[in-house]
């Protein structure tokens, strides 16, 4: 057991993958939960506090070739990694061609991606199905009903489609269906200049695919396929508009949809995706189908057939041959993200079979894998009973919190107060894992036909989706699999913690609880807060879509998210590429309530008792530095530049240095003074809640 890991120590350990039969060793951060080599100490708190707490790490960790970033996070999901790739070995040596039981079929699974030599022999061979199929389909109806086909198989499409809880129905599914097309991240890809190389290598990149599978004229047909998808971004929601939950519930009939947003086939569509002939479905994006619609409609059909053949080439690409691999990795996860070097293969194999949060780009991450099977094995192996009890007790203690400030809100009306409360009081904590496995009795698994294993996972999902269409809504369901390094809120008014999550730097349960409260205790707040941010207060204590708020308390909460948005936007990691306060207003308000939340449980807990010092260290400094170490890492520049136009988080060092500098505490804490780079006026911090 580590006494002082650091990120390099732990990289090189995991450098060969790990011994297999052995468990892989845990992780843990200094003798008490915090590695204090880790601290810059020229760095006062005041000026930047995530370099002062992470500083000569930052100096002494380098970023492995096969990531584009390296922090702790990351080796939590690395020693994930390890022990799935110990699960999965074992699974393999004793798996059949086509194994009944649930270990068999996720070992069956592995062994087929591990085979190099028959996926190098079989090529191109395994799509033909599908460019058979797109090749036969000679008008728009033909290629919508293909284009349906994205939730269950390797094509791509004009537009996404996928089942959820209805939010003005919620003892209901609804099907929504939202604006697609784009294959490289974000709309901003297409339409800013600064994204011009990243633009260029991937029109590279479609006629790489186009040549490898052998479709006509690949060089016309990459400019046209570019041209179109540029089209579609213009015409596209940025996302930062997605994220108002009264402006995407757009109610239609197919008949009315036909009408609004004529076209494209729609009948065609949701009948590709197995949905027949629902009597409503939900659009997102209003106002851009029409334009989206209009688009297809006057695309040439050999343009959208090579569209399609492209579409099915890259999200089958990491389970093909070298040339399809090797063009994946270099668009998806090299020009993108900065990654210098691809993976070895068994790491790419766990994560196929895997699926969760470990392969960047593309489907590779959520799409036709086995990943409750393999959280079924994960997690009876890993995560034992004592490390939920232990969860589930601080998640207790965070609600305690959260109720009380509630309760001592100077802004919030008695009305609005007793409803937040009432909400607060309905979420259903998920921790580990769920009751109910998975049941893959039907889902057939060869050892022998990798591409075949993808599909028929794929298909096996979607129809477990599909199955309770018109079904009550399960209350016990998980979003995220177990091995996931990640939380969330959803829409059943649970909070999910799955079991991967739940180790060093986030949770150790031999930790000061100073650092725990500041880590795990911080996410928790996060995920809690989750429901009252600029998008969860808009659902009520039963997860419906109802404004609960008075007109004078919605307009104080939106003013004062107006501030620290401007706050987060003013942040710039690298010169021309700015934090989009818009886009992470949910997250950012998340982190500053985690982490406010994290300290007042943290100072419940002491029952009136002053707080130890350790190694000259505060109780209050203690939870500070639990949380500026959870967000401990560092990415490469495209990452950097692809986050924050595409993802609702910020950059790490925004998670520390953005919530910490308007909370009073830790100004105390550590005596940041006026002059400090971080400090903010008392009158001028964001308080929330």
């Amino acid at each position: 057991m580590l006494k002082t890991a650091t990120a390099l120590a732990v990289i090189l350990a995991f450098a060969a993958g790990p011994t297999l039969g052995a468990e892989p060793a845990p992780l843990k951060y200094g003798a008490w939960g915090f590695d204090l080599t880790a601290q810059d100490l020229k760095t006062k708190p005041g000026d930047d506090f995530f370099q002062h707490a992470n500083g000569a790490w930052l100096d002494r960790t380098p970023i492995p070739g096969d990531k584009p970033g390296v922090s702790l996070r990351l080796l939590e999901s690395d020693l994930a990694e390890a022990r799935l790739h110990a699960i999965m070995e074992d699974a393999a040596a004793k798996a059949g061609h086509e194994p009944a039981t649930v270990e068999g079929k996720v070992g069956a699974f592995y062994k087929a991606f591990m085979d190099e030599g028959r996926i190098e022999a079989l090529g191109a061979q395994p799509i033909a199905p599908e460019l058979d199929a797109i090749r036969a389909a000679t008008t728009r109806d033909q290629l919508g009903g293909l284009m349906g086909r994205t939730v269950r198989d390797f094509e791509t499409s004009a537009f996404g489609v996928g089942l959820d809880i209805d939010s003005k129905d919620i003892a209901h599914y609804a099907i929504f269906v939202g604006q697609g097309g784009l294959g490289l991240p974000d709309r901003d890809y297409y339409l800013q200049a600064s994204f011009a190389r990243q633009k260029a290598a991937y029109q590279a990149y479609v006629e790489k695919l186009l040549s490898l599978e052998g479709w006509p004229d690949a060089a016309g047909k990459a400019a046209a396929i570019v041209a179109l998808e540029t089209r579609i971004a213009e015409a596209s929601w940025t996302k930062a508009q997605e994220r108002d939950p009264d402006t995407t519930y757009n109610p239609y009939t197919v008949a009315e949809l036909e009408k609004a947003a004529p076209g494209f086939p729609w009948r065609a569509f949701l009948e590709g995706a197995g949905l027949g002939a629902p009597a409503k479905v939900v659009v997102i994006q209003k106002t851009a189908f029409p334009k989206l619609a209009a688009i297809y409609a006057e695309t040439p059909l050999d343009v959208l057939q090579a569209w399609l053949a492209f579409g099915v080439a890259d999200n089958a690409a990491p389970y093909l041959s070298k040339p399809f691999a090797q063009a994946w990795f270099e668009m998806r996860q090299k020009t993108l993200s900065g990654q210098a070097e691809q993976e070895v293969r068994w790491k790419r194999g766990v994560h196929a079979v895997s699926g969760g949060d470990y392969a960047a780009g593309g489907r590779y991450d959520s799409f036709g894998n086995l990943g409750w099977a393999v959280g079924e094995l994960y997690t009876a192996r890993y995560f034992p009973p004592a490390a939920k009890a232990k969860v589930q007790a601080l998640v207790a203690d965070l609600k305690t919190a959260y109720a009380a400030r509630i309760k001592k809100l100077d802004w919030m009306s008695p009305a609005t107060k007793a409803e937040a409360l009432k909400k607060l009081a309905a979420y259903n904590v998920k921790v580990g894992y769920p009751d109910t496995p998975r049941d893959y009795s039907k889902v057939a698994i060869r050892d022998d036909d990798l591409v075949g294993d993808v599909r028929r996972a794929a298909e096996a999902d979607w129809a477990f989706y599909t199955g309770r269409q018109n079904g009550p809504v399960d209350r016990n369901d998980w979003g995220m699999t177990p091995q996931t390094n990640d939380a969330y809120n959803g829409s059943l008014i649970d909070i999910v913690f799955p079991a991967v999550i739940l180790q060093p730097p986030i949770f150790d349960p031999s930790a000061d609880p100073a650092i725990n409260y500041g880590a795990v205790g911080g996410v928790i707040g996060h995920e809690l807060t989750h429901g009252f941010d600029d998008q969860g207060r808009k659902y009520d204590s039963k997860g419906t879509l109802r404004d609960w708020w008075t007109p004078a308390d919605a307009k104080t909460f939106e003013a004062r998210a107006k501030v620290f948005g401007a706050q987060y936007s003013a942040y710039e990691p690298l010169p021309g590429a700015h934090v989009n306060g818009a886009l992470t207003m949910g997250e950012n308000i998340a982190d500053l309530g985690g982490l406010t939340l994290g300290l007042d449980a943290y100072h419940a807990s002491l029952h009136g008792k002053p707080a130890p010092v350790i190694d000259g260290l505060t109780g209050d400094q203690r939870v500070f530095l639990g949380w500026a170490q959870a967000w401990r890492g560092k990415v490469r520049d495209d990452a950097v530049r692809r986050q924050v136009v595409s993802d609702p988080h910020s950059p790490r060092q925004y998670r520390v240095n953005g919530p910490v500098r308007n909370i009073d505490a830790w100004y105390a804490a550590f005596g940041v003074k006026p002059g400090d780079k971080l400090y903010i006026a008392p009158d001028q911090r964001v308080r929330i809640w």
